[in-house]
């Protein structure tokens, strides 16, 4: 069993920064996917950026050239670093660690990102 933490959500004015942080219960890196998703009011939760176990990454459109994906290995992290942050960006983010050999998948609780003047 595999627990997702995440962190650093909150408040932030159009254009702001933001970092997420989740934290993963052991270290799984090396054989699970990491990514990003995020679900606003009355939508489907929708990929926002993902970090395979070998280090590649992918973005969804909406997040290219504005959001970095990355992993600190000791201290089983992943973070979403969320910039020139638009009010269309407003949704909880969930992180998703996936192994799809074994066909497991976890979640975490999500954190909320708000971004308003």
């Amino acid at each position: 069993q595999v627990q997702l933490v995440e962190s650093g959500g909150g408040l932030v004015q159009p254009g702001g920064s933001l970092r997420l942080s989740c934290a993963a219960s052991g270290s799984i890196f090396s054989s699970y996917a990491m990514s990003w998703y995020r679900q606003a009011p009355g939508k489907q939760r929708e990929l926002v950026a993902r970090l395979s176990s070998g280090g590649t990454t992918n973005y969804a459109d909406s997040g290219k050239g504005r959001f970095t994906i990355s992993r600190d290995n000791a201290k089983n992290t992943v973070y979403l670093q969320m910039n020139s942050l638009k009010p269309e960006d407003t949704a909880v983010y969930y992180c998703n660690a996936n192994r799809a050999a074994i066909s497991r998948s976890y979640w975490g609780q999500g954190t909320q990102v708000t971004v308003s003047s």
